[in-house]
């Protein structure tokens, strides 16, 4: 193997003619009398090695025959065209070593239950559906950095570990801090707020974790978001931004990954493609009454829950945003609107196709008078938020900004059922491991 240099198969097209070796794993193979074909995977991609009996030794020949799946090997050969295969190349194998191989990889080519790949999943994230779907989200995380960053917000990291609830106490992760308690973050939001008072406009990004006890197939209890915040933006620039990020972000993973979503994942392209603005947008008063007449039973004031937001959404062909919710259903730290108070002065984005809320924020209250009433109204003691209240003691400006979940993205994106193949290892309200 050291005579020939080690490339990675994502560089194959570099090195037509030559030899080359290529260090994997045994994804698949399949013989054909005289000819085996090794399907050797590297995480960078996937390629064809044909051994050719009279290539190699007998006993080379006869080893390769008997190669479990998943063996990690290693294979030296020369790079040669192929037009049917996806990469355009195919590896004529010369030599082949094996550094590991044991019988009985539990996920194998057969149907497996999801409770099994589940149980299993540090194993099921080598195939090849795993692969499209992770390279989907590492794209959708590099487009939302590269969005913000391009348009000069400067990335801020909240604490995980806070000392009180941002929304609801219900759904809090409690957490002994030495002699006090803590709670796992529910959303950067509020300190994103300080950092916009400090440099105008910042996003937060990082994992959030929400104690609900939920089974949907949108519900994980520990997920990543972004949440840009904006000094002087008010709700119309919120959507505005919003409309355009989701816009930039889809366009970015097309670009690049056209191929995975249509041929592994079976992902109908042209919904994807329809994602341009301008987005709908409508009340929440409207919202009701478009529901209602779709035959769904729904009043004024009632929450809009998944299958509300699917009947909804399949009235548009991109996504909708529904906009002035009451006030009654919001967080403590949104604006009432100045035309209507029993309103605030929010947005959801709700993606097509069933996938329901991907994008929720708004205009947040910047009188601390104010805030300090809504803050007694939903219960909760303002010594935690002391320092929240300072933002508006010192300095306040009207300000805005919104939280995207980054597992119901790549779901939407990707045309996915459940989030939990959206991230490496899912945590949900009956799963811990692995």
């Amino acid at each position: 193997m050291s005579e020939a240099p080690w490339v990675y198969i994502q560089d194959i097209h570099q090195h037509e003619g030559q030899e080359v070796a290529l260090k994997g794993w045994l994804y698949a193979k399949r013989s054909s009398g005289k000819l085996h074909f090794l399907q050797v995977r590297d995480g960078t991609g996937t390629i064809q090695a044909v051994l050719f009996k009279g290539d190699v030794p007998e006993e080379l020949f006869a080893a390769a025959d008997k190669l479990p799946q998943e063996a990690s090997i290693a294979v030296r050969g020369a790079v040669k065209k192929d037009a049917r295969s996806p990469l355009g190349f195919e590896l004529s194998v010369k030599d082949l070593a094996v550094l590991q191989a044991a019988e009985g990889y539990p996920i194998t080519p057969k149907e497996h239950g999801v409770a099994y790949l589940m149980e299993h999943r540090h194993l099921w994230l080598r195939s090849a559906r795993q692969h499209a779907i992770l390279r989907v989200r590492h794209s959708i995380v590099k487009a939302v950095r590269d969005y913000f960053d391009e348009r000069g917000f400067t990335l801020f990291d909240a604490p995980i570990l806070t000392p009180a609830a941002c929304e609801g106490t219900s759904t809090l992760f409690e957490v002994p801090y030495f002699d006090q308690k803590a709670y796992l973050t529910q959303s950067g939001q509020l300190y994103g707020e300080a950092g916009a008072m400090a440099l105008g406009k910042v996003y937060v990004f990082g994992p959030t974790f929400r104690a609900e006890k939920s089974k949907t197939r949108r519900h994980l209890t520990e997920f990543w978001m972004v949440e840009p915040e904006v000094a002087f933006m008010d709700l119309a620039g919120d959507m505005d931004l919003a409309e355009d990020f989701l816009v930039s972000v889809v366009a970015h993973v097309l670009a690049r990954h056209e191929r995975e979503l249509k041929e592994v994942l079976e992902r109908d392209l042209e919904p994807l493609r329809r994602v341009q603005k301008p987005f709908p947008r409508i009340s929440y008063t409207e919202a009701v009454e478009r529901i209602a007449k779709a035959g769904h039973p729904m009043k004024w004031g009632d929450d809009i829950g998944g299958d509300e937001e699917t009947v909804l959404a399949n009235q548009f062909d991109r996504p909708v945003m529904v906009h002035r919710y009451p006030a009654a259903m919001k967080a403590f730290y949104f604006k009432r609107d100045p035309d209507d108070t029993k309103l605030a002065l929010g947005v959801d984005v709700l993606a097509p196709e069933g996938y329901g809320e991907i994008v929720g924020g708004g205009q947040r209250e910047e009188n601390i008078a104010t805030l300090e009433v809504a803050l007694k109204e939903q219960g909760l003691p303002p010594e935690p938020f002391s320092w929240y209240l300072d933002l508006r003691r010192w300095g306040s400006v009207p300000h805005a900004g919104f939280g995207l979940g980054i597992e119901r993205t790549v779901a939407w994106i990707c045309g996915l059922h459940h989030v939990r193949e959206t991230i490496p290892f899912a945590r949900t309200i009956e799963r811990l491991a692995p």
